[in-house]
């Protein structure tokens, strides 16, 4: 064989070489669509699921498409929503993504399923006078342009990257529909108003409670010289404090389909659970900080279990309240067509809990980590201690507002409690950096305050401060206004 011809074997590996690159580049170009592919099979199941529990007739065609909505409208809650839950664990590296996918998919399944809420206001609670909506057919077409709206924001601010609050999509759905099918006359503007102050008093009063426990445990436990002396003593009584805030937090907001509790009772038992917890995890703290090293990097490893404890509770109590007020308008459309009558609170059929639960964990699947990598890690460096701060002040934020009766939303006290932790840790930063500083001369002086600004805009990212807060402003009048389009639109063709 000549020396200037290629050897059979070396052909053989290049063309073996260019069919894997060919394959691998086929799967590289299929993989963008296996997730939307999978998404549209269950929205075309959860729809076929309806045409078998309610045939086909010209009845059926709309609970059959609402169906349809509301599976994709569950689709999005799991990709946006459920970030708030796990993504600090996931950004503290106290969880990896695949084991925050299978936690919050579990838990957010079990709280719709076990504990969601077996009735809820169809006009997403009190936001349109039923007198103005009375009749069925218009208010059928109200409740659907308001899930269908809802879920196309939602989808959108999962694009561009923007945790924004469901519940708040569906007020503004059901707002926008109402104000088309009735005028304005027909929104109860106090309930309104109570909601946008919301907007305000969520974000600021958990990121004021995540800052204050940060601020606290610096103080007498990370910045000690004594740090494992100081954890022990403090750590267990930490731990008790998620422990009663979160048995507290899901007797008032997460058991409601299974028992009501009133706020006072729920109080009592976030004692106890707090007493029970104290005395249990004192004695595992200390054989935990046995040997270790009196670092802050130990310090932090206390919390690491605490904090994917606090994760599952957060995804647990977030399926038992919010998919409920996300399925609403499908409950309202169902229980309308089927009754023909219009009323103000209906039940949710167990089949539309279910497809709400199952559309939670696929969309989580599916879309979820982009969000859950967002809040976890691109908004401000979070640790197992600092993360721990945010779970616990999402909890004890949600008690204090039932207490003062104020609608808050789950999304903006989990988000607000990271920029909480974000700039106290600036503010700290900037205060110790100034206070360990000996100014010598003008000139060194100019290039530290050079270097301080640099450092200081490391710590809280403002592109998405400002690209969030920008999307929780305009969520309630976006929806609004797509709502109301869509129902225009629904009307002149069913007319």
């Amino acid at each position: 064989m000549s020396p200037k011809q290629p050897r059979p074997n070396r052909t053989l590996d290049r063309d073996l070489k260019s069919r894997v690159k060919l394959e691998q580049a086929s799967i590289a170009t299929r993989r963008p669509f296996v997730a939307p592919s999978i998404a549209g099979a269950f929205i075309l199941l959860a729809g076929v699921i309806a045409s078998v529990a309610f045939g086909l007739s010209s009845q059926s065609y709309i609970i059959i498409a609402a169906t349809a909505v509301g599976a994709y409208m569950a689709l999005n809650i799991g990709a946006n929503d459920v970030a708030n839950n796990v993504g600090p664990a996931v950004g503290s590296n106290a969880l990896s993504m695949v084991g925050a996918l299978i936690i919050a998919a579990v838990f957010e399944s079990a709280g719709a399923l076990l504990a969601g809420g077996d009735v809820v206001g169809t006009i997403s609670k009190g936001i349109i006078d039923p007198a103005f909506v009375s009749d069925p057919q218009i208010f059928v077409w109200a409740m659907f342009a308001a899930l269908l709206s809802a879920a196309l924001w939602v989808n959108l601010a999962t694009w561009i990257g923007a945790p924004v609050s469901t519940t708040h999509s569906v007020v503004g759905g059901v707002m926008g529909a109402g104000i088309a099918a009735a005028g304005f006359a027909a929104v109860n503007w106090p309930t309104m108003g109570k909601i946008a102050a919301s907007w305000v008093i969520s974000p600021i009063l958990g990121g004021i409670i995540a800052a204050l426990f940060l601020w606290f445990i610096k103080v007498n436990v990370s910045d000690k010289q004594d740090k494992i002396a100081a954890a022990r003593r403090w750590v267990p009584v930490l731990i008790a404090i998620m422990a009663g805030a979160f048995s507290t937090y899901l007797a008032v907001k997460g058991l409601k389909k299974i028992v009501k509790i009133d706020l006072q009772t729920a109080l009592l038992i976030g004692a106890f659970a707090f007493t029970i917890a104290y005395f249990f995890t004192r004695p595992l703290i200390y054989r935990q900080s046995v040997g270790k090293e009196n670092t802050k990097e130990t310090v932090r490893g206390l919390f690491k279990i605490p904090l994917i404890v606090a994760a599952a509770l957060l995804s647990f109590a977030h399926g038992a309240n919010d998919v409920a007020n996300a399925i609403g308008p499908l409950a309202a459309i169902v229980h309308t067509v089927e009754a023909g009558d219009v009323l103000a609170k209906v039940a949710i059929p167990i089949w539309v809990m279910v497809v709400g639960a199952f559309g939670i964990a696929f969309g989580l699947m599916l879309y979820g980590p982009k969000l859950i990598r967002m809040v976890g890690e691109q908004i401000t460096k979070l640790n197992p201690l600092r993360a721990y701060c945010v779970a616990l002040s999402a909890a004890i934020t949600v008690i204090v507002a039932s207490w003062l009766a104020l609608p808050v939303s789950s999304t903006h006290i989990a988000v607000g409690a990271i920029f909480g932790v974000g700039f106290f840790r600036e503010a700290h930063w900037r205060v110790t950096a100034k206070n360990s500083t000996v100014e010598k001369t003008i000139a060194i002086e100019t290039a530290k305050q050079s270097q301080d600004k640099r450092k200081h805009r490391k710590l809280v990212r403002r592109s998405h401060f400002l690209t969030i807060i920008a999307a929780w402003v305009i969520t309630v009048p976006s929806a609004a206004i797509l709502s109301a389009c869509i129902f225009m639109v629904v009307k002149l063709f069913a007319s």
